[in-house]
């Protein structure tokens, strides 16, 4: 699965930049990731509920929205009934992070928890029961065109084995960094889902670059 990142769009044309993504085949988008920043949790600022809620209307494409924000027990479930298809929260932000994913889900999304590059996972095996998308940060959450870091794909491997075992049942996503180069690493790792902002956004045509993607990810995996 590709999620464009729209942190790396035209602010100005957001609508017409997820078209770009929206199409048919390998070069649609599986899920639109709408990077959420209070300048509180990172330092940083950009967008909320009401665009979340503009895009909805303005494509099928699903959202899938991070929330970097402090109190997201407060403020998450408001994206998933604006309709959210994924909602992540930060691991590090949640006060009651299984509360929150029966909160989720019960206003119709599906529960994400993210961690930071050096929060262990081993810490939260627990709490990930409850969810349904793990989201491993491969840069320090806060803005976009960071490089990738490679030390994060032990814990991919790590969730890759306990949901391939039945200990955990989610999905498996990675954001920041993934670009041609490291979508491979990061595939043969585990992942399912990549968020790619500047990788697909930075591109002359954003869908062949959404395939392209797709194409790597897929023979690392068959490798």
């Amino acid at each position: 699965m590709i999620a464009p990142s729209i942190l790396s769009a035209d602010f100005a044309s957001l609508g017409t930049e997820i078209d770009a993504i929206a199409g048919t085949g390998d070069g649609r988008a599986d899920w639109v990731h709408v990077d959420v920043m209070d300048n509180h949790f990172v330092p940083n600022l950009t967008i909320g509920l009401p665009v979340v809620e503009a895009l909805r209307k303005r494509t099928d494409v699903p959202l899938d929205c991070h929330l970097m924000i402090e109190d997201p027990d407060r403020w998450a479930p408001g994206y998933a009934e604006a309709g959210a298809h994924n909602v992540t929260v930060h691991v590090e932000a949640a006060n009651d992070p299984v509360m929150l994913a029966k909160n989720l889900r019960a206003a119709g999304a599906k529960a994400g928890l993210a961690i930071k590059p050096n929060t262990p996972l081993e810490d939260h095996l627990d709490t990930l029961r409850h969810y349904d998308t793990l989201l491993v940060m491969s840069v320090e959450p806060g803005f976009g065109g960071q490089s990738f870091i490679p030390d994060v794909l032990e814990k991919v491997r790590t969730a890759r084995r306990l949901v391939d075992t039945g200990h955990l049942t989610l999905l498996v996503e990675i954001d920041g960094g993934i670009n041609p180069d490291t979508i491979e690493q990061a595939a043969e790792a585990g992942v399912d889902c990549f968020v790619a902002g500047s990788a697909v956004y930075g591109a002359d045509d954003p869908a062949r670059a959404v395939a392209a993607l797709r194409a790597k990810a897929r023979a690392a995996r068959e490798r």
